[in-house]
């Protein structure tokens, strides 16, 4: 289960994630841009989604221990490339 609530409303935008499995729970700070946001939903869907159909792009990629504890939603493109391309289809999940 993936819990995401926002934690500042000002540019960026934070946000504190809880993910939690059978195996236990882990805890992340995201910030997120407003240009960002913009660019990845278009304003589409609340950031709030946003944020959660990245933490599940992350979780069918890498365990939940490897997620960086804090971080800003960008660098996910640096791990993984394909990131902005593959949002989309995360987004429609919810």
């Amino acid at each position: 289960m993936i819990r995401v609530k926002q934690t500042n409303e000002t540019d960026p935008l934070a946000f504190m994630v809880t993910i939690t499995e059978s195996s236990g729970e882990t805890s992340h700070r995201v910030t997120l841009s407003q240009g960002t946001y913009q660019k990845l939903t278009g304003g589409k869907v609340s950031a709030v989604d946003c944020v959660q159909a990245a933490c599940m792009f992350l979780l069918e990629r890498e365990p939940k221990e490897a997620i960086l504890g804090q971080f800003d939603i960008t660098v996910i493109s640096h791990y993984f490339p394909d990131f902005e391309r593959e949002l989309p289809r995360y987004l429609e999940q919810l």
